[in-house]
Parts: structure tokens; C-alpha cells; sequence
């Protein structure tokens, strides 16, 4: 088991962070964030293009590089650290991986070489936000009736995956859909969010034509998705937790009150070790669960629901501190630590609140009766 990075691994970390810095500063984070775009798509090109990044984790078969979930986190530890607003979760980790695991060779084929390149921009509806059925009919196809909501990206998305519970089976058996983004009966509303870097829309399904993606029961490959889509989330989080750790480690150093370094009041040492120590946890956590994805499949449903049941409070806690700390400028717009403090709500929730996770850890170490 290997809890630290290799030295490909922190080249690759290196690269993301510097290209992000260059073009995703936090200046231009806001721009985009207050302007109701949803991401800058210059950037996007760029690392699709040449840092290869939104094929990282799919197999050359299909157009990518075939790196692993290691890797993924590596990168989604960068993107949140620099809170870069892009589709790469929607697209690059949850679309991606569900068409990886559906075990539909032709589906994949047909669709993940415009994913791996960028050139195609992709989302799943998350099972837990729909309320979608798919009615057969009787020349092969399917319709979808119902509401998925809280759906990511799903506003530029050229190609959006919908789970849906199929009329006529079993209670909780679910289906895969492709819908395209222009299907009759979709519409499409953008949702007023806490995070403005991570844009969510509802889809209302009227009678919309749609294709089935691999077996007519999906729940094993959705629950493995979301197993993977978990580590990657935690990742993200890892990075914009250590962000807002260095970045008040830092405003300690400097600001001075009462005629002294407020790093140097004990009430403020105390909090920033206990900040430093959530971290040290975290980022164990996080390097388990990616070793798991690759090397430990049997151990990822554990490690995926510890990773979100740790990560999502602890890294909204630290985002808390960090905007408590920096005192009064720390509440305005103008301070880039609401920023961190809306992503850190937003992705504790995004896949379920903590208390979903803790359950689901509990069910797998066989805590439940």
C-alpha cells in the first residue's frame, strides 16, 4: 500500500498546479463565477488538449491515456485547491465512469473518444435525484417521464445520462439512458446554487425519446460509479481543504493585532493544529481510497464511504475556521474565503449528505443489524 505520491504523481500535480495558476487564478475564478458562466472553455481546450487531462482515466481503447484513479485524484486534488470552475467531474469522472462500467462496448466506443477529448461534454443524473421512469416501446426504444434534479453541467452538456427505475421490474432496479441534449420533452432549468463555480440544472422529461446503456439493471455498475466518483470528490476536497490551510497559516504570519502576529495568540495556534491534523487524516484517507480504486477493488466501498464521510465535514469545518480566522475581512464578497466556504457545503452534499455515508460505512463493515 502506497500513501504518498510517486514522483510521476507529484510531476503531474506540479504541472496541473502550475498551469492552473497561470490560467485559473482566483481573479479569474470569481470573473467566471459572477459572470453565470459556466466555465472558460480557452482552459478547458487547454487541458483536454494539452495536458490530456479529460482522458486521463479512460483506456487507449477509447481515446485516453489509461492512467488510473490515482491520477484522477491527483488532478481533482489541483482543480479544488484552485476552485477552477469546469465540467471535469461531471464529465471526466461520473459520465465517464459510467460508461466504463455499464459493460456497453458499443456505447463506449461510440461515446467516450469525445469525452476523453474534451470535445464532447458529458453528465450522469445521479441516482439518488431522480425521479425518472423509462417505458419500452414497441419498436425497441424508450421514453422518460419525470425529474432529475440537481443534475451537474447539465446546461452545456452535449450528452447527458439519466438513471431511471424501469416500468415493470423490481423495485429499485435502475437503468442507464443517453438523452440527448435536444431530445423532445427535455427541458433543461438552470438551479440557483450556494457554490456559483459548480452549475446545477433540473430536467423535466416529458415522453423524451431516449437509448438504454448497458444491462436493463445497472445498479451494481452505478454503485461502483459512485464508489470512484466518491474518491475523486474526496480529492477535490483534500484540495480545497489544504488551500484554506495554507492560506491562513499565511494571513497569521502577517496580520498584526494588538501589537503582535495573531499566529502568535494561543487561541489561534490551537485551532490551526487542529486544522493541521483534520488535514494529516484527510489526506491519509484520500491516498487509501485511490490505492483501493486501483489496486483493491474489494476494499473500495469501504474506503469510498469513509472517504465522504470524513472528508465532507472535516473540509467544511476547515473552510470555517479559515473564514472565521481571517476576521471581519474574511465575510465580505471581496474575500476569496466564501468561495471555499460555499465549495465546501456544496460538495459535502453533493453525493449525499455525511449521515448517508456514515450509514453506508456502517452497512459494509457489517455494523447493522
Amino acid at each position: 500500500m502506497r500513501l504518498i505520491l510517486s514522483d510521476e504523481q507529484k510531476e503531474l500535480a506540479g504541472s496541473v498546479r502550475g498551469f492552473l495558476a497561470g490560467t485559473s487564478p482566483m481573479a479569474r475564478v470569481r470573473e467566471i463565477a459572477e459572470s453565470g458562466t459556466p466555465y472558460d472553455r480557452v482552459v478547458w481546450e487547454r487541458m483536454a488538449g494539452e495536458l490530456g487531462l479529460t482522458g486521463l482515466a479512460v483506456p487507449e481503447a477509447y481515446g485516453g491515456s489509461g492512467f488510473g484513479q490515482a491520477e484522477l485524484a491527483v488532478v481533482m486534488e489541483e482543480l479544488g485547491a484552485a476552485l477552477t470552475p469546469s465540467p471535469f467531474f461531471a464529465s471526466a469522472v461520473l459520465a465517464a465512469g459510467a460508461l466504463l462500467r455499464l459493460g456497453d462496448e458499443d456505447a463506449a466506443k461510440e461515446l467516450l473518444p469525445g469525452i476523453a477529448s474534451g470535445q464532447v461534454i458529458a453528465t450522469l443524473a445521479l441516482p439518488d435525484d431522480t425521479t425518472v421512469r423509462a417505458a419500452a416501446s414497441g419498436d425497441g426504444t424508450w421514453a422518460l417521464h419525470g425529474v432529475a434534479a440537481r443534475v451537474l453541467h447539465a446546461m452545456d452538456a452535449d450528452l447527458i445520462l439519466v438513471a431511471a427505475a424501469l416500468d415493470g421490474a423490481a423495485p429499485g432496479e435502475l437503468g442507464v439512458f443517453q438523452v440527448a441534449p435536444d431530445a423532445p420533452g427535455l427541458t433543461r432549468t438552470p438551479l440557483t446554487t450556494l457554490d456559483l463555480t459548480t452549475p446545477q440544472a433540473r430536467l423535466d422529461l416529458a415522453g423524451t425519446p431516449a437509448r438504454l446503456v448497458g444491462p436493463a439493471n445497472a445498479g451494481e455498475a452505478l454503485a461502483h460509479t459512485l464508489d470512484l466518483a466518491s474518491v475523486a470528490l474526496a480529492a477535490e476536497q483534500l484540495g480545497g481543504l489544504r488551500r484554506c490551510l495554507d492560506a491562513i497559516v499565511e494571513y497569521a504570519k502577517l496580520r498584526v493585532q494588538f501589537g503582535r502576529y495573531i499566529g502568535s495568540f494561543q487561541g489561534v495556534k490551537h485551532r490551526l493544529a487542529d486544522m493541521h491534523c483534520t488535514l494529516e487524516q484527510a489526506e491519509s484517507i484520500v491516498r487509501y481510497a485511490a490505492w483501493t480504486a486501483d489496486e483493491a477493488p474489494r476494499e473500495l466501498p469501504v474506503a469510498a464511504a469513509l472517504a465522504q464521510s470524513y472528508l465532507g465535514p472535516a473540509y467544511f469545518q476547515v473552510a470555517k475556521d479559515h473564514l472565521l480566522l481571517h476576521g471581519g475581512i474574511g465575510f465580505t464578497w471581496e474575500h476569496d474565503a466564501h468561495l471555499y466556504y460555499k465549495r465546501a457545503k456544496s460538495a459535502e452534499l453533493l453525493l449525499g449528505p455525511p449521515r448517508l455515508h456514515r450509514r453506508l460505512l456502517a452497512d459494509r463493515l457489517g455494523l447493522t443489524g
